[in-house]
Order: structure tokens, then C-alpha cells, then sequence
């Protein structure tokens, strides 16, 4: 396994490959519509047929899209330091195709022949990475783990908005779409692992939030406890001890807890409507209110004093 230090060096290279021939207008918006394609270097002529049908793209069409490839080796480059060998193989065939949308949209992901990653679980992933306001397709001409796909998709959302993904979040993103994928697994759950990886993020983001980027382990772990134990998942040690490994990055991460909440909606909705809160609570809230109502006093203190 490699070390952290180098983890965000191989996402930053994969982050520099994926800006190579981005356009200038950095942060540009994207018009709604802008599609690109990214198609895994060894499909063969017969699966690249059934691959473009399955994302719903005409060779006519195709000759409009931007496309991009992604390569075995890539997926070996940024992937190894989370799953074996034997389950990235030796080919390159997942495919992606991203279509933007217009700001508020969300991510949306459709899966064809993936067994391995969910729907849930990308779009929590491309949440982390700073993917926004996409329908996604993530396709094999057979059955394949999708893994790939997320990185399919980074490298052509970047190509097409010309915004460049943090090494960090790319890292953070792919560590999440793996540790989600396998603790679905384990449980045997993968609504439910998602649920409680969206979850446990937002809450570890929130309590860095108010306590300068700072969380301890100890704070990650009771986190992780109590959403396990309101979402009714038995963790194993080994699952919760990748789980808080994960976490332990995201207070190090430029990510905005709002668009973490718009960008995978449904998931949150159904978090709400199983209790766990998000944002201000009500105690936060009076708190906060009481703090306003203190400083108009002072204010009026200070003017009242000015003319005694």
C-alpha cells in the first residue's frame, strides 16, 4: 500500500494529466448540453459499438462529443493503493459519458453492466472530487467493477470545464467510491454504506468546520459510531477503521458542505427523513440569534452613550 504522501502525489499527476488540454476559461461556465465521452483504451471495435450504445451516443454524435481515453495503466496508477490487482485487470473497458447541466441540477448517475460500485456511491465520490451539475453514464460491454469509471468521469469533467480537481479531493474521492464499495459488501448494504459514508463526511466536515480544521480520531470515531448505530449498520473494527481513515481527509479538503448536501440530494433527503440532522440546529440557532440580538444591544449601548 503507499503512503498518504505519495496517494496525493499520484492524484496530482492524475490531476495535471486531466488539465493537460483544458481550456484557458478556467471556472467557465458550462453550457447545458456540453457533453464529453471517455472510453477505456482497450475496448475492441465490437465493444466500442456496444459500449456507445449503452451510453447512448451515435458514432454521428460521437464525431460532436469531446473524447477522451482512459488507460489500463492509468486505472493501475491511481487505483492500486486502494483495491488488488485482480480487480482492476488488465484492460481498460469501463466507460463514461458526462453531460452538463445547469447550476442546481445535482449529479445524476445511471450504471449499465457495474456490479461493484453503485449509483449512490458515484455520486457521493463526484461530490467529493468537485464534480457538479452532470448527468453521468458509467458503462461496460460487460460486466465490469465501475471503478474506473470514476475516473472516466473526473478526466471528462475537467476536460470539459476546464476546472482543475484538487489532488487531494481526487485522492479523497477515489478512497471514498473504494471504501463505500467494499463495505457494501461487508454489511451487505450498499444503499446503506453509501448512506453512512455521505453522512459521516458531512458531519466530520461540519465539526472541522467549527473547530478550526481540527478533528481528533477519537472525534471521527464517535461520529462514526453514532451514525452506524442510527443507520443500524454493525460495523466490523476493520471497516470501521478504513472508514475513519477516509474521514481523517476530509477536514484537509476545499469542500463546500452545501454542495456536498445538492450535488447527491436524494441521499441526504433520505438521511433527514431518518433523523440525522444536518446544519443548524436548533440550539445552534438560538445561539447564533442570541449573539445578533447581543451585538444590535452594544450597537445601541455605544450610540446611546455618544449622546449622554
Amino acid at each position: 500500500m503507499m503512503s498518504a504522501k505519495r496517494k496525493i502525489m499520484t492524484a496530482a499527476a492524475l490531476a495535471a494529466v486531466m488539465t493537460v488540454s483544458a481550456p484557458l476559461n478556467v471556472y467557465a461556465d458550462i453550457a447545458p448540453g456540453t457533453t464529453y465521452v471517455a472510453l477505456g483504451a482497450d475496448l475492441t471495435e465490437e465493444q466500442k459499438t456496444q459500449v456507445l450504445g449503452l451510453l447512448e451516443v451515435s458514432e454521428e454524435e460521437l464525431a460532436q462529443d469531446k473524447v477522451v481515453t482512459i488507460t489500463n495503466a492509468e486505472e493501475h496508477q491511481y487505483l492500486d493503493s486502494y483495491i488488488d490487482y485482480d480487480t482492476i485487470g488488465t484492460t481498460a473497458i469501463s466507460s463514461t459519458k458526462v453531460i452538463a447541466q445547469k447550476s442546481g441540477y445535482g449529479i445524476h448517475v445511471t450504471t449499465k453492466n457495474v456490479g461493484y460500485c453503485s449509483v449512490e456511491m458515484y455520486q457521493n465520490a463526484l461530490a467529493t472530487s468537485g464534480v457538479k451539475d452532470a448527468d453521468v453514464i458509467v458503462a461496460g460491454p460487460i460486466p465490469v467493477s465501475g471503478t474506473a469509471g470514476l475516473l472516466g468521469a473526473m478526466k471528462a469533467y475537467t476536460e470539459m470545464s476546464g476546472e482543475e480537481l484538487k489532488a487531494e479531493n481526487v485522492d479523497a474521492a477515489t478512497d471514498e467510491l473504494v471504501t463505500t464499495s467494499k463495505l457494501g459488501q461487508n454489511i451487505g448494504d450498499p444503499l446503506k454504506a453509501s448512506e453512512l459514508i455521505a453522512a459521516a463526511k458531512t458531519k466530520v466536515a461540519e465539526a472541522a468546520k467549527e473547530n478550526n480544521g481540527e478533528l481528533s480520531d477519537e472525534q471521527i470515531d464517535k461520529i462514526v459510531v453514532e451514525l452506524a448505530a442510527k443507520l443500524e449498520i454493525t460495523l466490523s473494527d476493520e471497516d470501521k477503521q478504513r472508514i475513519i481513515e477516509l474521514l481523517k481527509k476530509i477536514p484537509n479538503l476545499d469542500i463546500d458542505i452545501s454542495d456536498l448536501k445538492s450535488q447527491a440530494a436524494g441521499i441526504y433527503e433520505k438521511l433527514t427523513k431518518q433523523g440525522i440532522d444536518f446544519g443548524i440546529t436548533k440550539e445552534k440557532a438560538v445561539g447564533l440569534f442570541g449573539r445578533i440580538a447581543e451585538w444590535f444591544r452594544s450597537v445601541g449601548s455605544w450610540f446611546a452613550d455618544l449622546f449622554d
